[in-house]
């Protein structure tokens, strides 16, 4: 499922921005977690002097208030940076667990065919060895028998057109010579025509 959900092309388009985004955001809440260390320093710092003065008791209030402020931003922004890393390394994770995943499967489809064909040649290896020893079955043997038929016929076949081939190649070659014959004649014809015109000019 996350596989189909990270090959969305909107991913893509963010991983380009997603180092430069991620440190940005990063930088933030480093410095708004160090702005809420300093206030709740600064106001912690205040409230004790406050207490020990014994001051009006709206003044305390309101330093009390800004304190509780500054310490609710301060779990704030350290649970967010913290969160942050956390959803980085679990995207990180996610995507080399989808790359594996899908290595995986094509290193098993890979494994599925080689085994199939390693399989497949040793029949035929097996095969091959009984024919050559003749300790097939009846069975065997009768398939033997009918692909040496079928391998005869096809000889036969391929000897006849072969025949048939020789026999248009010969056939050919003497309409050639043929040809040759006559071109010669028509070109000793020529010249005699060619030696008369010469004559009668």
């Amino acid at each position: 499922r996350w596989q189909k959900i990270f090959m969305f092309p909107l991913w893509s388009k963010m991983a380009v921005f997603w180092n430069k985004m991620f440190l940005t955001i990063i930088v933030l809440l480093i410095v708004l977690f160090l702005d809420a260390v300093r206030e709740v320093r600064k106001y912690s710092s205040v409230h004790v002097n406050e207490k020990v003065a014994n001051v009006n008791t709206s003044a305390f209030d309101h330093i009390q208030m800004k304190l509780f402020r500054s310490q609710r931003n301060l779990y704030l922004s350290g649970f967010s940076l913290f969160l942050w890393l956390v959803l980085r390394r679990t995207v990180t994770l996610l995507t080399q667990l989808a790359k594996e995943m899908a290595s995986h499967a094509a290193l098993e489809t890979q494994v599925n065919d080689a085994t199939e064909a390693a399989k497949k040649y040793m029949a035929e290896n097996e095969r091959l060895q009984e024919a050559l020893s003749g300790k097939g079955d009846g069975k065997k043997k009768e398939s033997a028998d009918a692909t040496q038929e079928k391998l005869k016929e096809e000889v036969e076949h391929l000897k006849a057109e072969l025949q048939k081939t020789s026999n248009a190649f010969h056939k050919a070659k003497t309409e050639v010579a043929a040809v040759k014959k006559q071109s010669e004649g028509l070109k000793r014809e020529y010249d005699h025509l060619m030696k008369e015109y010469e004559q009668l000019q």
